[in-house]
């Protein structure tokens, strides 16, 4: 189960991404923070402690081995049902061969997937932190053979374009912000492609405890009752606003803007701004000395970049 050190952990790893990839949504990063908890916390929880790099945990965040059982047996419906469905589709010998291993190299620090693993015809159904479902294959077939759900700005992309197809669903695509419970009824139908509303939040994937909907809504409460870290740790940083991010003389858009620092640009976090968490301070050269400051949202952690790139402004 996640903790609240578990999600303190999380923000301070992909909070920027998270805040750059939502304006235009009516969600917000506790929202995000929770359908990621659900879908793979078990997993990164654990590999977060097994002081691998943030690289190598995004990687292995995979599942979802079950199979088709056989008429009337439950089991896998959707595409592909076993091995046999996968390997017949077109590069189907080459996701499998991904997703056996991807299964077998998560099992070696996951062991409730040993048995799994153990079961040559066995490998997962489901990558990336937010889980997207290998039934996806047949219409995006590159997401899964290039592994682009290894980086977080891809699979929190197809997060946010399935919590969006559930907007639609509920009839909700117009609200500029939403109640948590209304949250936990958009991630019902990211969960099962629908909603009925006479079951309430008592909807989709059944633990032996609770549902889908009703974990959502825990864990998106757990997660506000997580303080974000006061601004990011200081420490070695890169710039992934695409079109680059301005250098001011100060904590605002006010200041008067020194130079444009283009994507890509490695820089350290020396602190943040103690009047607003938004901003830090920042040494361009590494010697020590000040060079102004930048908007904390546009920087990723230097260890976890994989060149992924935001289109979002700075805030007016």
């Amino acid at each position: 189960m996640v903790t609240a050190d578990d999600i303190s952990w999380f923000k301070r790893q992909f909070r920027t991404q998270i805040q750059a990839a939502l304006p235009g949504t009516p969600f917000d990063v506790d929202m995000i923070v929770a359908i990621a908890c659900q879908e793979t916390g078990y997993i990164w929880s654990v590999l977060r402690k097994k002081d691998l790099p943030i690289e190598r945990i995004l990687a292995l965040c995979v599942g979802d081995t079950i199979d088709f059982r056989g008429p009337g047996k439950g089991g896998r419906v959707a595409f592909p049902r076993n091995k046999d469905q996968l390997v017949a589709a077109p590069n189907g010998e080459a996701m499998f061969d991904i997703a056996r291993k991807a299964l077998v190299d998560m099992a070696a620090f996951i062991p409730g997937y040993k048995d799994a693993a153990a079961n040559p015809k066995k490998f997962c159904h489901g990558f990336g932190v937010f889980q997207r479902d290998l039934q996806f294959f047949q219409v995006d077939p590159d997401y899964f053979l290039q592994r682009r759900y290894e980086t977080f700005s891809d699979t929190l992309a197809q997060c946010l374009g399935e919590l969006r197809r559930g907007l639609k669903k509920l009839g909700f695509e117009t609200r500029t912000s939403l109640t948590d419970e209304d949250f936990a009824k958009v991630a019902i139908a990211y969960n099962t492609g629908g909603y009925n509303a006479a079951k309430g939040l008592k909807q989709g994937f059944f633990d032996g405890e609770k549902f889908y909907g009703e974990r959502i809504f825990d864990y998106v409460t757990l997660s506000r009752s997580v303080e974000s870290a006061n601004g990011l740790a200081p420490g070695r940083y890169v710039v992934i606003a695409r079109g680059g991010l301005k250098l001011r003389g100060g904590p605002g858009t006010s200041f008067d803007s020194e130079k444009t620092l283009p994507a890509g640009t490695e820089l350290t976090v020396v602190e943040t701004d103690s009047h607003d968490a938004t901003w830090v301070r920042v040494d361009l050269e590494g010697d020590g000395l000040l060079d102004g400051y930048v908007f904390a949202s546009f920087l990723a952690p230097a260890e976890q970049h994989a060149g992924g790139r935001e289109d979002a402004p700075e805030p007016a």
